[in-house]
C-alpha cells in the first residue's frame, strides 16, 4: 500500500524586508496519524526537499505552547488566519487536497512563515495596558468582585496577542495607525478590573487619539476569527460609548 503524502504549498522569505525573494516552494511529506500543520513543518525540518526534488533550507516558523495559548505559531492556512497547532491536516484538506500556508500580511515577515508582532505590544503599552502596583509590601485583600463581573473579565482575558483580529480587519492597513481590536478589548478588561480603573481615564484617552477607537469601521471580521471566541464587537462597542462619555463628560472629573 502507498504511503499517503500531505502536499503543502509554502510562501516563502529569505529575510525581514526582502519581498524580492518571496517564492513559493511546494512539499510532500508522509501523513502520520493526528498529524497537524506543526508536525507537518517538522517533517520538512527532516528532510528539507522541495516535491520537484531540490533540497533547500528548512521552513522557519514560530511555536511555543502547541496547546493554542501563546499564539506564536498563527499563519494563513488555506487563506484563513488561525493557529497551525490546532489546525488538524486531515480536517482542513480531508481529500488530501494541497495545504497553503502563508505569513500573516499585517505584520512584518521575518522569514517564511514568521512575523514580527511588537506592534501589538507597543500598542499594549500606549493604552497603559496593566495594574500598577504600591509597592512590594503586603497590601491586603483586593476589592471584592461578583462573580457575573468575574465572568465578563475571563471572557476579555482569553486574549494571547496572536494577531488574528488584526490579520482579518480591513482597517489595520498600511494607510492607518488603528491599534486594533485586541488592544481595545484590553482597555476594557483593565478599566473592569477593581484596581486597573484607577487608571481607566488614561486608557480612555489613548483610546481617543490617533489610532483609537475613531478608526474601527465595525466590519466584525475580528470576533468571526478569534480563535478564543472573544466577544470583540462588545468590547469595540463598549470603548466606543465610554470615550464618547468621556469626550463629553471627562472635563467634570479634572
Amino acid at each position: 500500500m502507498a504511503e499517503r503524502k500531505v502536499h503543502l504549498k509554502i510562501r516563502r522569505q529569505d529575510s525581514l524586508g526582502r519581498v524580492d525573494t518571496r517564492r513559493w516552494e511546494e512539499f510532500d511529506v508522509p501523513l502520520l496519524p493526528q498529524m497537524n500543520v506543526i508536525s507537518a513543518l517538522q517533517q520538512i525540518q527532516l528532510n528539507p526537499v522541495t516535491s520537484d526534488g531540490r533540497t533547500v533550507a528548512p521552513v522557519v516558523w514560530e511555536c511555543s505552547c502547541l496547546e493554542e495559548v501563546c499564539g506564536a505559531c498563527t499563519m494563513l492556512i488555506n487563506g484563513r488566519v488561525r493557529q497551525a497547532c490546532s489546525a488538524l491536516v486531515e480536517q482542513i484538506a480531508p481529500k488530501g487536497q494541497t495545504i497553503v500556508l502563508e505569513p500573516m500580511s499585517k505584520f512584518p515577515v521575518v522569514r517564511d512563515l514568521m512575523v514580527d508582532r511588537t506592534r501589538m505590544f507597543e500598542d499594549l503599552k500606549k493604552v497603559h495596558a496593566w495594574i500598577d502596583l504600591d509597592g512590594t509590601h503586603e497590601l491586603g485583600p483586593g476589592p471584592r468582585e461578583s462573580q457575573e463581573q468575574q465572568q465578563i473579565r475571563y471572557a476579555l482575558s482569553r486574549c494571547m496577542t496572536c494577531g488574528c483580529c488584526l490579520e482579518a480587519c480591513p482597517n489595520v492597513n498600511d494607510s492607518t495607525s488603528f491599534m486594533g481590536p485586541a488592544v481595545v478589548n484590553q482597555v476594557r478588561y483593565f478599566n473592569l478590573h477593581p484596581s486597573g480603573k484607577l487608571n481607566a481615564r488614561v486608557r480612555l484617552e489613548a483610546l481617543m487619539r490617533k489610532g483609537g477607537i475613531a478608526e474601527c469601521g465595525k466590519s466584525q471580521n475580528c470576533v468571526e476569527v478569534c480563535p478564543k471566541e472573544i466577544p470583540l464587537v462588545d468590547s469595540l462597542g463598549s470603548m466606543a460609548r465610554d470615550t464618547t462619555r468621556h469626550m463629553i463628560l471627562g472635563w467634570l472629573l479634572k
